[in-house]
């Protein structure tokens, strides 16, 4: 399975804080790029904490860190994800429709449980904090099935795929997803490149169909 890697010491910031902007400079306060604990929590005068991502070499070794904003800024930084696939005994794929409020593909269906590995955290912590921020989900056993990079106009990602297989209550915080539900193949197959999904979860499910049917 696809593990981070992270060093004994800090890391620096990408981009390093100099070559910032000022707009991106703008309301924060100076500091050494060595700056770099595993978690920051809010300054001394109430600004919330800034949110960071591992920046990572494709075997899981940790570069640096960098901010939600510069990973999905164009300028694409590799980072790693993780995605969960839940699947029944029946066959039936559960999807989330995205909520609305999404900066990326807004309103479509995909993947069950999707998100970034906040910087500090492996592989297993990511998915399962996302699991249960989104889903409520909390008791079940993944199943690795493949880590791959994944490349959009704006990001680069590491995706470390998973599955669940099993009859689960699932409870969606529709902050973060419309709606549940699950899906027959034939279903997902006859509505592929009709802009129902998206396009991360297509790709991803031709490459990953029969690996689930598998663990049926």
């Amino acid at each position: 399975m696809f593990e981070l890697i992270y060093p004994d010491g800090p890391v620096p910031e990408i981009p390093h804080p100099v070559a910032m902007s000022a707009a991106e400079r703008a309301g924060q306060e100076p500091r050494a790029a060595s700056d770099t604990s595993l978690s920051e929590a809010a300054d001394g005068i109430g600004r919330p904490r800034r949110e960071y991502f591992p920046v990572i070499a494709p075997n899981g070794v940790v570069l640096g860190r960098a901010t939600r904003a510069y990973c999905h800024s164009g300028a694409k930084p590799l980072h790693p994800v993780v995605h969960l696939h839940i699947i029944d005994r029946y066959g039936r794929l559960y999807l989330q429709k995205r909520s609305m409020s999404k900066d990326i593909q807004p309103g479509r269906w995909d993947t069950a449980v999707g998100g970034h590995i906040d910087f500090g955290e492996s592989v297993i912590e990511a998915l399962y904090r996302e699991s249960s921020e989104e889903l409520g989900l909390t008791a079940y056993n993944p199943v690795w099935l493949c880590s791959y990079e994944f490349e959009s106009e704006i990001e680069k990602e590491m995706i470390n795929v998973f599955a669940a297989v099993g009859s689960f209550s699932l409870s969606p915080d529709h902050e973060e997803v419309d709606e549940v539900r699950g899906w027959t193949m034939d279903e997902i197959g006859e509505n592929l490149g009709k802009s129902l999904f998206t396009p991360n979860f297509e790709g991803e499910f031709v490459r990953i169909k029969d690996s689930l049917l598998a663990l049926l």
